[in-house]
């Protein structure tokens, strides 16, 4: 069973597809490995093995007659416990919610399982995915695998944590502000932020919001996207949703193109202190890049006024979306979100106004940025994994944030370019905590994303790190 955890996505997909494992047989594999694992990180929030060994049985029954590229063969995954799953537990880490069993799936679900992918679990958030660390008061408190005194990150840290250990072999993430790259980077797998739109989800009562997108976690590169190949689309009732590419995601892994020019910057152009051994691994990884022959130069569009915007769209966008839950069930919410909900009911049209205003220009000097440069690449974080006790890291290198989200604006000042980006495994710090990088591309350019991501991870040798036993008494760690 602990070989068959071990596999990657790919690797496990190709026996499943020439039928030496069965999809029955992963499943008892994976709530194994839960069984054995999740006690020291709590992953996994909630379990649905009946409805997985159901939907595998009819997968082997009646398989698939005209199978896709990206079919993945009765694959187990977990899915965020902040998006539906019909018929199962989701309660979106709200007690207002503790019992919440949906009718329907998200598209996003029904896609993956149209493509062949098995519901095993939900994965743990914090409470409607505020925040960069994973807690709740429905689940509690999820840890990292590599230290189970540190956190896993957030808001997809469920997810994170449960591929690092070993319980699945793929994991939905959302991201807004950081969501999926920031997990990724804490606990040493590799998570893609895709463009707006690349992946259909709903039904939302926002549809047409571009902060926040769902996407692949995997604990390899090709993993991703495999995965990422298995979730795009275009859906009818999506309206931002557009068609799947006609050549697969999976080629640029296994074809990767070297990038001609790219530009670095440990701090984005100086939007936030970055701990210094997370700039002195992440420098050393783009550097890489050079012995492979491309021209690696520090540079950045200019950024100086994302966390102006983000702040206050992240406010309005909250104000919106939990304004009602403030009204009825104030005393249910946590202090940062009741916080973030306020602040963006204060907000004027003026404020909102010119941030979108803002935001737009922002767009266009980053465009521009990318007509000299194939990609940009910077920590995805500005420290590494830090107490899980914290609500969210207060300081860096002398510097204190004013917000529960300061501390992300490596991460959140990407996601208002709409550019795809993604974290890949980078490093370890002298205390054997993980270190990623971030890899952005240009709109909708998944495919050099992805291909250069390969290439580092090729460069580096660190997706032979995971899975991992969780680590009670960590110390420095190098891979085997």
């Amino acid at each position: 069973m602990d070989d068959l955890c071990k596999l990657t996505a790919r690797q496990a997909v190709s026996l499943l597809k020439e039928k030496k494992v069965s999809p029955l047989e992963l499943i008892d594999a994976a709530s194994g490995r839960i069984a054995e694992t999740d006690g020291a990180i709590n992953a996994i929030s909630t379990l649905c093995l009946e409805r997985a060994r159901k939907h595998a049985r009819a997968l082997m029954t009646s398989p698939s007659p005209d199978p896709s590229p990206a079919y993945l063969y009765g694959l187990p995954i977990a899915v965020k416990d902040l998006t539906d799953v019909g018929g199962v537990r989701t309660t979106y880490g709200s007690i207002l919610f503790a019992n919440h069993v949906p009718k329907h799936s998200n598209y996003v679900v029904e896609t993956l399982e149209r493509n062949g992918a098995i519901v095993i679990g939900k994965s743990n958030t914090p409470e409607f995915g505020a925040g960069a660390t994973t807690f709740n008061e429905v689940f509690g408190r999820t840890y990292n695998p590599w230290d189970t005194q540190m956190t896993p990150g957030g808001s997809s840290g469920g997810s994170a944590a449960a591929l690092a250990a070993g319980q699945v072999w793929l994991a939905t993430g959302t991201d807004l502000g950081g969501s999926i790259r920031i997990p990724s980077s804490y606990c040493s797998i590799v998570g893609l932020r895709p463009s707006p739109g690349r992946v259909a989800y709903g039904p939302d009562e926002l549809p047409f919001d571009t902060l926040r997108v769902h996407g692949p976690m995997a604990r390899t590169v090709g993993d991703v996207a495999l995965m990422l190949d298995a979730q795009v689309g275009q859906h009818p009732d999506d309206p931002l949703s557009f068609p799947a590419p006609n050549i697969p995601f999976i080629s640029s892994v296994d074809y990767p193109a070297r990038p001609r020019r790219i530009a670095f910057s440990p701090n984005l152009g100086g939007l936030a202190p970055v701990e210094a051994e997370v700039r002195e691994i992440c420098t050393k990884g783009a550097l890489s890049f050079g012995d492979m022959g491309t021209v690696v130069e520090e540079a950045c569009p200019d950024l100086h006024d994302a966390e102006e915007i983000f702040q206050i769209l992240r406010a309005a966008f909250m104000a919106t979306y939990r304004g009602p839950l403030l009204e009825s069930h104030r005393n249910s919410l946590k202090p940062e979100l009741v916080w973030n909900i306020e602040k963006g009911l204060e907000l004027t049209p003026s404020q909102i106004g010119r941030a979108e205003r803002a935001r737009g220009e922002l767009y266009h000097r980053t465009v521009s940025f990318f007509h000299d440069f194939d990609l940009l690449l910077s920590p995805a974080v500005v420290a590494p994994p830090f107490d899980a006790r914290l609500r969210y890291l207060k300081e860096v290198e002398g510097v204190t944030f004013d917000t529960y989200v300061g501390w992300l604006v490596l991460a959140f000042a990407i996601t208002l370019t709409a550019c795809p980006a993604i974290s890949v495994p980078c490093g370890f710090t002298a205390k054997g905590l993980p270190v990623g990088l971030q890899i952005v591309g240009p709109p909708r350019g998944e495919t050099k994303v992805l291909s250069a991501a390969a290439l580092l991870e090729e460069h580096e040798k660190l997706s032979n790190c995971v899975p991992i036993d969780p680590r009670v008494r960590p110390g420095p760690f190098h891979c085997n």
